[in-house]
């Protein structure tokens, strides 16, 4: 499902173009093999220390109301939003299992991209007819798009500006030189 911004700038995602089967093993050596996943800040036992954390914070203020009734009123509310800090947590982890694979040869560009829900996405195209579009004053900010192969898709939506600059760069570079026979 295209998001706004997707449908704004009138490109699809990868899933516009699923390829099933017909998406044939290679085995030569490519020109450029980039693996693009979104930032992680937290580890997993960056989590769990967060978490702890907080449960801490919420838990000394508590402290002086254990042996009262009232004790029952702020604990259910921090119960609340420690489950809610959890859930974004497990929420976010999971969102970061996306990622987008590029590869590249001499006559094929392939994007493949692995969802979140675990459906693999597929597009290429011939590297002489694509073009890499870098949208400057669009949204998100240096929102990067590939067109080829009757379609135009989104690279690398959830990486920061300035990767995805880069990104642009070192696609474009490689691209010319297999194109020349540098390779």
């Amino acid at each position: 499902m295209p998001r706004d911004d997707e449908q704004a700038a009138g490109v699809s995602s990868p899933a516009a173009g699923v390829l099933g089967d017909d998406w044939p093993a290679r085995t030569d050596r490519p020109l450029l093999a980039l693996d693009l996943s979104p930032n992680r800040s937290l580890s997993t036992t960056g989590r769990k220390r967060f978490l702890w954390f907080a449960a801490s914070g919420f838990a000394l203020p508590l402290l002086p109301l254990v042996l009262t009734p009232v004790l029952w009123i702020p604990l259910a509310f921090a119960l609340i939003v420690l489950t809610g800090l959890w859930y974004a947590l497990r929420r976010n982890t999971a969102d970061g299992q996306l990622c987008e694979r590029v590869t590249l040869w001499p006559n094929e560009l392939r994007v493949e991209r692995r969802e979140t829900s675990g459906i693999v996405r597929r597009w290429r195209a011939d590297p002489y007819w694509v073009r890499l579009t870098l949208h400057e004053n669009g949204r998100p900010e240096q929102y990067l798009t590939i067109k080829g192969g009757g379609r135009e898709i989104e690279l690398g939506a959830f990486l920061s500006p300035e990767e995805r600059v880069e990104l642009a760069e070192r696609l474009e570079a490689a691209i010319r030189q297999g194109l020349r026979g540098d390779a």
